[in-house]
Formats: C-alpha cells, structure tokens, sequence
C-alpha cells in the first residue's frame, strides 16, 4: 500500500529526533493521529487542551531540543497560539503541526476554517500551508530546520485531505541538517573593547540566557576584572553557581545588590541579555553588549559599543586582551551588600508565618532545600517569579522554567508535563499559583492518564497576587483581584492524584517532605499569607510607601497627611506597615 502524507511526516518528525506530539485529535487531524498509531517511535500526548500541549511542548523542546504538538482546524488552532507565543519568546524550538479543512473548501468561510499563515505569523519564525502532497516534505523539512537553527516556532498547515493523499518522494528532503557556528566580532573590536575595559577601574558584568554556555567564561574575566556579576532571572541558572563573584539579579524580581553594582560601576558589560526593564540599566555609564542577535543591540540602553558574538566565542577571544587589575575594593563592597540582602532575605524564612498565612519565602526555601540538585522547576508568572528567583538556588545541574518573556499566566502545571516527559526520572517541581493553575486545571487529567510524577505545589494566596500589589503601589484600590478558589487538594484527589493541604506553618516541611518521598503526582495546596509582599524585606517598607503614597498624591492632589488618612482605609496591611 502506498504510503501516505501523514505517514510521510510522522517518518520526517521520528528521524528529526521528535518523541512525542501534544495534542488533542479529532475532524482534520485524524489522518495524522492514524499515521502516529503505526510509528511506535513517536508518542501522541492526549491533553485536554491545546493551549496546554503548547506549553508542555516549549518545556520539552527546551529540555529535549525540539517539540511538537498539533491543533485541528479553527479552535483548535486557537487554543495553540498562547502557548505557541511562550515557545516562541522563550526561543523553545518547536514545531506545530495545524491541521485545516479541506484544500477545496479554502476561502469559502468553511466551518472551523482559520487562515493559518496569518493566525501563526506573529508567533512564529515560519508558518506556510502544504496544499499538494509534493509541498509537504520540503515545507517539513523547512520548518523543522527553522525551529533548531532559529530557535522558536515553526508551524507546517496540513489540510486533512492532504494529509491522507498519496505521498510523492523528494530526495531533497528526507534528511534535516542541524548545525552549529562560531561567531566571534572582529579582532579590531575586540582591541578596542579591551582598551574599554583595561582603562577603567570598575567593571560589572551582566548576564542574560544567551551566557548560559560560557559560565566559566565569565567567571574567569570576572576573577581577571574584580568585577561582579550580575545576571537576569532566566541567566540565573546558568551564570549563578560556583561563582564567588556574583551579586543576584536585578529588575522587578530582583535584588539591590545587583542593581547597585551596575550604578556604581565605571562600565557595564551586557552578556547575552536583552533584559526589557530599561529603569534598571544605569545612565552616564559605559555600556557594552555583546549579543548573538545584532538585532538587540542598544535596544534598551545607549551603547558605548555593541559587539555582534557568540558570548563562549568571544569571551575566549577577549580574555588574553585584558590586563588583570589589582584592587578588589569595589568588587569586596559589593559582594557584602550581597550578602546582607542574602540576610534580609532568610526573615521570612525563619518566621514560617501564622496559620492560613505562611510565608510564601518560607514554602520556596523549604522547596530549595528538598529539591534534588538536577530537579527541573517551573513557575508560574507572578508572584511565583518572585519567590523563585530569590529562593531557588542553582546548582549547575538544575533548569529553572517559565514563561519569562511572554509573562503568559497558567504555565507552571503544563510546563511541568513536558518537562517530566522529556526529562523521565528527573525531579520536576511546580510552583503554581492558585490563579494560574486555575485556569488549565482539566490537564491534571492528562498528568493522571500519563503517571507524570510531577509535584504541584499551589501557593494558594486568594487572590491575584501581583496584581493585587500592582494596583496597591499605583494607589489604586485593587478590585476583582480575589479568588474564591476550589479546596485544590481534593479536586487533585477526584483526578487521581494525592492531595496534600498545608495551612499550619509548623507542618510545612513535613507536608513538603511527603509530598518528595511520594511516588507519582503530588498536589500540595499551601495556603500563604495574602499581604506578602514580593519586594526584598529590607526595601519593601521604603518602597511601598514611598510610591504608593507618592502616586496616590498625585492622583489626589492632595497634602501628604491627606493621603495618609485616605490610603488607610484602602490599604489597611500597608498602612499597618507605614506606622
């Protein structure tokens, strides 16, 4: 029997390396779901939404190297793009199999017909729809090379009746070709970029994802400079461990150490980074990046250069161009302010909290200290961030994910699931929040069916936390942020997975420990203090005050002491905290 288009692709997805699609079938994409129950090789992934596959598929790609998943017509392709825009901004190479109606209903408004190219464009590096067999393979080919070779989305549109015509062999395109290139600026630049660094005393180093495979790169410059380093939360895992010269992260989740470092520096060397928060970065200094994309370059803040590389490419070729300095001064003071934020953070640590209100600080130490040293954490976006970032430690083997960039809620739990299958036998810990978890709950069915050993740990505040601060620190009194949320552990417990409930602070490691020594696919539902504020301890009273009354002023027009009074009644936790 001659082979078919669904055939052809499953054989073009095995040979690219791809183990699993993500998806949910039915109407066109059942040519496909035949052609996967005849390839063993290639696991299709029942979830119960396809918003869910897309993320579980950015984990796995970002695990494994390359993901798929798949959406039937219309809806279907709907549900794919929000996940499909995480993948996408994270640079998860992943390729999305969008099934449609019949080629000759093309146009006519057909039922659950979607113009794929313009639905995926913006999310996506490659997007086109094979309307004969003979375009199929070449646009597979394509496609797939694309999400490896640019790391992001590729998405390939199967008309189902396409995909169960005879399939037509194009020797051209039966093989995918993967390859990898140093890129390194030119030595001229490089001589000049020196002179940069060896002419001033203070240098800061910064860095981002695209430094996370020169970590002993940027430890020796540093060690060559004095100079501290600092890093953006998705560099954290990568720059942050075995690294005596770092100072944290800076931002909105990040600490004033880091900060301070780039402000009272003479240059600041971005590595890697295309960190957004432009209020962060300092002025009247010496700004260098180096970036992979030359599109980055002085987007976010004036450059005194801007060097087109690889960051373990040049660094090797800019090491032997630096003279070593001598004074440690300003590196020794910013390692001590480090070290007390470090302190500052441990108060909510060591005082866990009161009942129905734990410290959210203590749940993310206590996950530090059980968690394996390779354990893969997700986050969900949020005040889950905040409580990652400044609480889970790298340790050079672990992988923190989320969806940094795009800031998409919801992530944490199908995260999860593409982690757990991409990476079996690896710990892999969610941190949810109850808002965020909430809105994809039916996947704990798709954690259920596939014996995914994840544990969710839901820090169950009640409300929409960041937002709720959010509106708080504008002056604005916050509205529609609370949640009247489910008990998470029994509806955990009606899917057929353990429950677990944490209210009292005093049962919080050994309800965490359980949930560890447990086999299989734990939900752990801690309900956290709802005032927790997600800013160092040590800045948070300054701060709160300072801009919330300061815009609230503003708004008001009113005298310092008016605000005052009416900021009490809005805000009572803050102004508790103001007196």
């Amino acid at each position: 029997m001659q082979s078919k288009v669904a055939d052809q692709l499953v054989e073009m997805l095995v040979n690219a390396g791809i183990k699993r699609i993500y998806a949910i079938t039915g109407d066109s994409l059942n040519g496909l779901n035949d052609a996967i129950r005849k390839h063993p090789e290639l696991t299709w992934i029942h979830v119960r939404n396809e918003e869910a596959g897309a993320f579980a598929a950015s984990a796995d790609a970002q695990i494994s190297g390359l993901a798929c998943c798949a959406g039937s017509s219309g809806p279907g392709h709907v549900h794919l793009v929000n996940g499909l825009y995480d993948a996408h901004r994270s640079g998860a190479p992943v390729l999305a199999i969008a099934t449609t109606c019949a080629t000759k209903e093309f146009g006519s408004g057909y039922f659950q017909e979607t113009n794929v190219i313009k639905l995926f464009d913006d999310c996506s590096y490659y997007t086109q729809v094979g309307a004969t067999p003979e375009q199929v393979p070449r646009m597979t080919q394509a496609a797939i090379q694309t999400a490896v070779q640019k790391k992001g989305v590729a998405v390939v549109g199967l008309p189902g009746d396409v995909a169960l015509s005879a399939a037509t062999t194009i020797e051209s395109s039966t093989r995918n070709y993967f390859t990898r290139a140093t890129i390194c600026p030119m030595p001229e630049e490089l001589a000049v970029l020196a002179g940069i660094i060896n002419a001033h005393p203070k240098i800061c180093i910064f860095c981002g994802i695209g430094a996370a495979e020169a970590h002993d790169e940027v430890v020796a410059m540093a060690a060559l400079l004095k100079a501290p380093v600092g890093y953006s939360f998705r560099g954290k895992m990568g720059i942050g461990y075995d690294n005596p010269y770092q100072v944290g992260m800076t931002g909105l989740l990040g600490l004033p150490s880091a900060y301070h470092s780039m402000h009272e520096s003479d240059v600041v060397i971005l590595l890697g980074t295309d960190f957004p928060y432009t209020q962060f970065y300092p002025e009247n200094k010496k700004i260098i990046q180096i970036d992979i994309k030359p599109e980055n370059l002085g987007r976010r803040a004036k450059l005194e250069m801007g060097l087109y590389g690889d960051i373990k490419t040049t660094l090797n070729a800019l090491l032997p161009l630096l003279k070593e300095k001598t004074d440690n001064s300003f590196l020794n003071a910013q390692l001590e302010i480090y070290h007390k934020v470090q302190e500052h953070l441990q108060l909510y640590v060591k005082d866990k909290g009161a009942k129905n209100a734990i410290h959210p600080e203590a749940v993310a130490a206590t996950l530090n200290k059980l968690a394996a040293d390779d354990a893969i954490f997700t986050c969900d976006t949020g005040m889950c961030n905040v409580w990652s970032a400044r609480y889970i430690d790298a340790t050079g083997k672990r992988k923190m994910i989320g969806s940094f960039v795009h800031g998409s809620m919801a992530n944490a739990m199908p995260h999860a699931m593409g982690a757990a299958l991409a990476s079996p036998g690896t710990q892999v810990v969610a941190m949810c929040g109850d808002g965020g978890i909430s809105m994809l709950l039916g996947d704990l069915a798709t954690i259920k069916q596939y014996r995914l050993p994840v544990k969710l740990i839901v820090f169950n505040n009640r409300s929409l936390g960041m937002v709720k601060l959010e509106m708080e620190v504008l002056g604005l009194p916050d509205f529609q942020v609370d949640m009247q949320d489910p008990d998470f552990a029994k509806v955990a417990e009606a899917m057929g997975i353990k429950g677990i409930t944490i209210s009292d602070p005093a049962e919080l490691e050994n309800g965490l420990r359980e949930a560890f020594n447990t086999d299989g696919p734990v939900l752990v539902n801690v309900f956290t203090d709802p005032a927790a504020l997600s800013m160092p301890p040590h800045v948070e009273l300054k701060m709160v005050k300072g801009m919330a009354i300061s815009m609230t002023k503003m708004m008001l027009g009113g005298k310092f002491e008016d605000v005052l009074a009416s900021v009490k009644g809005n805000y009572k936790h803050l102004y508790e905290l103001f007196d």
